[in-house]
């Protein structure tokens, strides 16, 4: 982006057709370039324009709304479908968790981006066959490999997602950070969505109980089967169209949890020795663990991807730094005892999956960790590590691609 910026800068519209495809991009690498550009009457306009706060709210054009209104129907009438459809939820719901709210996602950066309809045909190809092949897969609710698949296809439907969001620019390790930054801004606002409709839902249910009528069968069957899917798209809208509603929230989140994650995790740690527990003969703490070395995993990725264009103090990047250490100790652990299990009962897919994960996560860990030393040390700047997360993001796309396509057909469906 900074490049294209650097070489339309005199050409107003290529810079408002650059502007539009990705604004929340397009004003960071601006404002970051701002200082170096020479000044003139576009470098003026745009400084203005960009950093202009304004209080009122973009809810976009009128297509859009209306983009996103159906979109919110379809994700809702996908949710619905078990009951349209007579389908076990048991069946339905596992299996095709993921396309209740990733096509119409990536549906809507396809508009927003417009791509190319090849690259539109590709995706909805690539997702088609998803849904076939999930659904046509054996239908044994104790197979590993069943549930593995299904764990995983979410995973790689995020990363069509992430195809379409950065549109023709995905080897653009720049586009890929802003994809990471996207997740979390958007995380936040449905959080805040969500606390709202609850506390809507809250006092609704409150005020017809007063009169005597129970309306939580009609909100359990139809407001919230459509309205929880209806969450991140417009949590999605809002974020695309009011960048400055989350991009100073989200930075402060970041800073505000890395430390007290830190200190919870040490804390953890200790607590488990002094427990006596251990993930290596207990089998669902071994599950526990490993999620918890996932969510701080994302944490720090996300800690990184939001501030890595951002001035960042040396405190902050210790705790970063601390906080990958520790976690590469707790991933050490879940790896020992992942290992452990396999001597003592041999392999299985889940125990396979699993082993290939925290190698994956490990490695990465390793990596950033390093680029954070670096960076203590004033050997690289704090964009390097960014792009050190976002190099590594296509090797998940692989290993989700085998757990979901491969482990089914080599374990036999087991």
């Amino acid at each position: 982006m900074e490049q294209e910026i650097l070489t339309h800068l005199n050409d107003p519209v290529s810079l408002e057709k650059l502007y539009r495809s990705n604004k929340s991009l397009f004003r960071e690498s601006f404002l970051k370039l701002s200082p170096k550009m020479e000044e003139s009457s576009a470098t003026e306009f745009w400084n203005a324009r960009l950093n202009y706060q304004g209080n009122a709210i973009s809810w976009g054009q009128k297509n859009e709304i209306l983009y996103i209104a159906i979109a919110c129907l379809v994700a809702g009438l996908v949710a619905k479908l078990p009951d349209i459809i007579s389908v076990s939820p048991d069946f339905f719901y596992p299996r095709n968790l993921g396309f209740i709210i990733f096509p119409v996602l990536t549906a809507y950066f396809a508009w927003k981006n417009q791509l190319s309809r090849q690259t539109v045909g590709f995706l909805a190809g690539i997702f088609s066959f998803c849904i076939i092949y999930i659904n046509l897969l054996p239908n044994h609710p104790e197979s590993d490999t069943l549930i593995l698949a299904c764990i995983h296809l979410p995973l790689l439907l995020w990363f069509l997602l992430g195809f379409s969001f950065v549109g023709n620019k995905f080897k653009s390790l720049q586009s890929r950070l802003e994809f990471f930054k996207f997740n979390g801004e958007g995380i936040v606002l449905c959080a805040v969505l969500g606390i709202a409709g609850a506390l809507l839902m809250g006092m609704t249910f409150g005020l017809f109980e007063l009169i005597g009528i129970n309306i939580e069968p009609i909100f359990e069957k139809y407001l919230v089967v459509f309205g929880l899917p209806a969450l991140p798209v417009v949590a999605t809208f809002l974020t695309q169209s009011n960048p400055q509603l989350v991009n100073k929230v989200t930075p402060i989140v970041a800073k505000l949890f890395s430390p007290a994650v830190l200190i919870m995790l040490v804390i953890y740690l200790l607590a488990i020795v002094y427990s006596g527990k251990d993930p290596y003969n207990d089998r669902e703490f071994l599950l526990i663990f490993n999620l918890l070395l996932i969510g701080v995993m994302a944490l720090i990725f996300f800690s990184i991807a939001e501030t890595s264009n951002n001035e960042k103090t040396s405190f902050n990047i210790w705790v970063l730094f601390l906080l990958s250490c520790v976690t590469i100790l707790v991933n050490g652990i879940a790896l020992s005892a992942i290992t452990f299990r396999i001597s003592e009962w041999g392999f299985t897919p889940n125990r396979l999956a699993v082993l290939a994960a925290n190698l994956l996560i490990l490695v990465h860990l390793v990596l950033v960790t390093y680029q954070l030393s670096k960076v203590l040390r004033q050997k690289v700047i704090l964009e390097d590590i960014g792009m050190t997360v976002a190099k590594y993001v296509p090797i998940y796309f692989i290993w989700a691609s085998i757990v979901v396509f491969v482990f089914p057909l080599v374990f036999g469906f087991m």
